[in-house]
């Protein structure tokens, strides 16, 4: 049975959303993935930066979530793919929320929310990039229609990772 997505909206990150993200952001689970311990607020400043410049250049970046009481969750969205292996030049659509918000629905209701948006401002084809490991997200790249596309080898971790694809 098919339960209906909760409510989010997605705005430009804020300077305040680097302190929301950072606090959302800390727990071992939500960074399992990410090295497995909380980035410094620094790492955050620099990351919501980036993404209003992203939104101003571009018109898509990494949106917070909001939820329906305007609590932040977390972030979804896209940007240019930023390292110099698996799918460069491409743009990436990635999600990351706080832990307490699992398993609701967020994540897919915001990531089609980008989704569309991405499309409208001209993007014709997105890429997910998702630790071989981490089902939740393999899970969210399928109820988007994504189909993997190719398996890279992380340079650094020499971990396996999945390049799912979306034609827009």
């Amino acid at each position: 049975m098919n339960r209906a997505l909760p409510a989010v909206r997605l705005r430009v990150p804020t300077d305040e959303d680097a302190v929301a993200w950072h606090r959302v952001f800390d727990h071992p689970e939500v960074m399992e993935f990410y090295g497995g311990r909380s980035a410094g607020l620094s790492v955050y400043e620099e990351l919501t930066a980036r993404q209003r410049r992203h939104d101003a250049e571009r018109g898509f970046c990494l949106w917070t979530v909001l939820d329906d009481t305007g609590r932040v969750i977390g972030f979804t969205g896209a940007q240019p793919w930023p390292q110099d292996w698996g799918p460069r030049g491409e743009i990436e659509i990635g999600w990351r929320l706080g832990r307490e918000h699992w398993g609701r629905g967020y994540v897919t209701a915001a990531a089609r929310l980008t989704l569309e948006r991405v499309r409208e401002a001209g993007v014709p084809g997105v890429v997910a990039m998702v630790d071989s490991g981490n089902t939740r997200s393999i899970a969210v790249t399928r109820r988007l229609g994504m189909n993997l596309a190719e398996v890279f080898t992380t340079p650094v971790s020499q971990r396996e990772a999945h390049c799912y694809r979306l034609a827009l």
